[in-house]
């Protein structure tokens, strides 16, 4: 059940872990207040680009149906994990690692069963 539908799902996922990129550089910053805190360019383009992110999610509804969507969500977590890795220089611990494998796993067994 791969279609344009899926992509824009994967396209949608992207641009959510860059989002959380930002708000993480942003948090590591010290600010000078609380309004620089949360107004401030890292923080109103990751704002947005979750909005645009959801946006698109919401339209995949229509090709992917509630599960379908629901299923692909936590590709996020590995974007997230794999982008903290180059862009951060975190480690990839055992635990990321094993859930990694159960996130594709269980996106693999719900296509194979569709």
């Amino acid at each position: 059940m791969i279609n344009i539908f899926f992509f824009l799902m994967m396209l949608s996922e992207l641009i959510s872990a860059s989002s959380q990129m930002l708000l993480k550089k942003s948090a590591s910053k010290e600010h000078d207040s609380v309004i620089k805190e949360y107004l401030n360019p890292w923080v109103i383009c990751g704002y947005g680009m979750l909005f645009i992110a959801m946006v698109i999610s919401i339209f995949c509804y229509k090709g992917l149906g509630y599960m379908g969507v629901v299923v692909m969500e936590p590709i996020n977590y590995i974007i997230v994990m794999v982008m903290s890795r180059l862009i951060f220089k975190e480690k990839f611990t055992r635990k990321k690692m094993i859930g990694m494998a159960c996130i594709v796993a269980g996106i693999l067994i719900f296509y194979a069963k569709v």
